[in-house]
């Protein structure tokens, strides 16, 4: 067996019995949150909320379930983990992340994340965008265009008045690329990929519910803890996300947030807030596990 060639030093092997367990802990508890998924794919059913983590970020939940301690953490009696994507096991049955082999590997993503996150936490947040962005997606849109198959709550007419009445101000590219082609004109900013970084500011909910996908993007390295609370904020936000879209998912349980109103301003962007602080401290504890990492010229 290989011997690990890790240039991070391992602060701790964790016994079998005590990893185990996590990883059982880890997996019920991602079965749990995942056990509607699963049940709606046998019974051929679509959710316009919570289809999206799974179909736009495109990890599965068998690979959700898998957990990793992440880097400076040794698995004991862990010789099934041989043949895992970024992992090294030596003589005695000790797993470790082969962080080597991870920085060669993901080095350019990993230094990409690092700087987007301390970009996004170096800013205030902004909260006037109103979730607009979902309403530009379907701006004088044809039927055949609009991506959920629910009825609009204000109708054609009264959407495309929201739109027209209201400063679209979205800063996430992703969001934006989506845009109807009579609605992307009407923003105020021009985000491309080239400018996330500059552009990129923690009261979008498109960047938290984006920190799901670099913890999954950057796994073994990531801590499953952490890929798990981000799934979790994820989640949290695509609901408020929905809520306050033009779309009317009454009959789903979920009450809209009426942003064409004053009142639904200020939910919307109570929410934006309490969301930027979660986000935030997720942006935390991931730029200190990267921060471990060392760099490809290292």
């Amino acid at each position: 067996m290989p011997t690990p060639t890790t240039t991070l030093p391992v602060r701790e092997i964790l016994d079998a019995p005590t990893w185990r367990e996590h990883a059982r802990a880890h997996a019920q508890a991602v079965e749990g949150l995942t056990a509607d998924r699963l049940a709606r794919r046998v019974e051929g059913r679509t959710h316009p909320v919570d289809d999206f983590l799974w179909e736009y970020y495109a990890f599965r939940p068998a690979q959700l379930g898998r957990w990793h301690p992440g880097p400076g953490v040794g698995l004991a009696d862990a010789a099934e983990r041989e043949g895992w994507s970024g992992y090294l096991v030596d003589g005695s049955g000790t797993a470790y992340l082969d962080v080597a082999g991870f920085v060669r590997r993901r080095g350019r993503t990993v230094d990409f994340v690092r700087e987007l996150l301390a970009a996004t936490l170096s800013r205030p947040g902004r909260f006037g965008c109103f979730g607009l962005h979902e309403w530009a997606m379907v701006y004088r849109a044809d039927r055949e265009e609009i991506r959920h198959d629910w009825p609009l709550r204000l109708g054609r007419i009264g959407t495309d008045a929201v739109v027209e009445g209201h400063q679209v101000a979205c800063s996430h590219f992703d969001a934006h690329r989506f845009f109807t082609p009579a609605a992307a004109p009407r923003n105020a900013l021009a985000p491309t990929r080239e400018s996330q970084v500059q552009l990129e500011q923690p009261g979008c909910l498109h960047a938290g519910m984006d920190l799901y996908k670099w913890c999954f993007k950057l796994a073994p390295a990531v801590p499953s803890e952490l890929t798990l609370d981000a799934f979790v904020l994820a989640r949290d936000i695509r609901e408020l996300d929905m809520r306050a879209a033009p779309y009317d998912l009454r009959e789903l349980g979920y009450e809209p947030v009426r942003i064409e109103t004053a009142e639904g301003k200020r939910e919307y962007a109570d929410a934006q807030r309490a969301f930027t602080r979660r986000s935030n401290a997720l942006r935390q504890r991931l730029l200190g596990v990267l921060d471990e990492l060392p760099t490809p010229q290292e």
